[in-house]
């Protein structure tokens, strides 16, 4: 559905001040109804759920899966329950009733079910199912947008963002081109460390970054065929992918601000922060230092895999 530039948007662009920034701890109203909309259009609306049995498969998988992941018989207290159908319940709790945590793992869960049964042939009757799951997930990411809530639905995850635009130019690149099977096991490290600062565990979070970084290196040397230990730490990684020419040789010159950056960005910010014993008092990772720490690593991996990618 086409999203319009309407008079209150304007204005409020108009209006906004330097402190408008993304925030995570509250999922608005408005949200909360645009995403019913969302569903509605692409999933199935109330009147669709009850003449077809593809669309009440869907929402009972949906309220199903919460319902466990809760502990709960019922996602709504009993006062809610007159008409007790799966679209009902799912509607209402999301709207009136679900904390904003319980809200981003109903978001989570319906769209990975729009991710794949709305692409199936024939769901309710459309032989255009690709499109529709593609526009469903744009469009929940321009209404998070709009609302200033700072998450997106990537990969078939939500993730947490504190940059549009380190977002835009470098988490998601890193995400699209570690989703081969040559880099499954850093695309999952990666997907990790997002979920883990969503959750507010920053120390793990930084420990994946590290273990994306290394595992990506190892990537390159098996699809290379380059020689390397299976213990080797991330500066032994680094020097083989400079020695077996990752980097022209002409170039490392120009590349040696780049060696030192490679050495000692995410293994130190991984070892001081979270990687050794903390001692007596514990360490905190702050928000923000998670949060650079793993737009850095988006950076280098765009960079390693674009790079192998380029050599002959």
């Amino acid at each position: 559905m086409t999203v319009y530039d309407i008079f209150s948007k304007r204005q409020k662009r108009l209006s906004a001040t330097d402190e408008d920034v993304f925030q995570y701890r509250d999922i608005p109203a408005k949200l909360r109804v645009q995403i019913v909309h969302i569903l509605n259009r692409s999933l199935g609306n109330e009147e669709q759920f009850y003449s077809s049995g593809g669309v009440q498969g869907a929402y009972k998988y949906i309220v199903e899966t919460i319902r466990e992941e809760a502990g709960v018989f019922y996602l709504l207290p009993s006062n809610y329950r007159a008409t007790y159908k799966y679209y009902d319940e799912l509607s209402i709790f999301l709207t009136e009733v679900a904390e904003s945590e319980q809200c981003l793992d109903i978001v989570e869960v319906a769209f990975r079910v729009v991710n794949s049964i709305v692409r199936r042939d024939g769901y309710l009757g459309r032989r255009n199912g690709n499109s529709v799951a593609d526009e469903a997930i744009s469009d929940l990411n321009v209404r998070f947008r709009e609302n200033a809530v700072g998450y997106q639905f990537v990969d078939n995850e939500l993730i947490r963002i504190d940059s549009e635009l380190i977002h835009v130019e470098t988490v998601k690149p890193a995400l699209r081109l570690l989703h081969t099977k040559e880099y499954a096991g850093p695309h999952e490290e990666f997907l990790s460390a997002y979920e883990h600062y969503r959750e507010g565990k920053n120390k793990e979070a930084l420990n994946d970054c590290l273990k994306a970084f290394e595992s990506t290196m190892k990537a390159i040397c098996d699809k290379r065929g380059w020689a390397y230990n299976a213990g080797d730490t991330a500066k032994a990684l680094i020097d083989i992918l400079f020695r077996e020419g990752l980097v022209p040789s002409f170039w490392q010159t120009q590349f040696g601000a780049l060696r030192s950056l490679l050495e000692s960005s995410i293994p130190t910010g991984r070892n001081k922060q979270s990687g050794h014993g903390q001692g007596a008092k514990p360490t905190t990772v702050p928000d923000h230092m998670a949060a650079y720490m793993l737009h850095m690593t988006a950076s280098t991996l765009v960079f390693l895999t674009t790079a192998e990618q380029s050599l002959p």
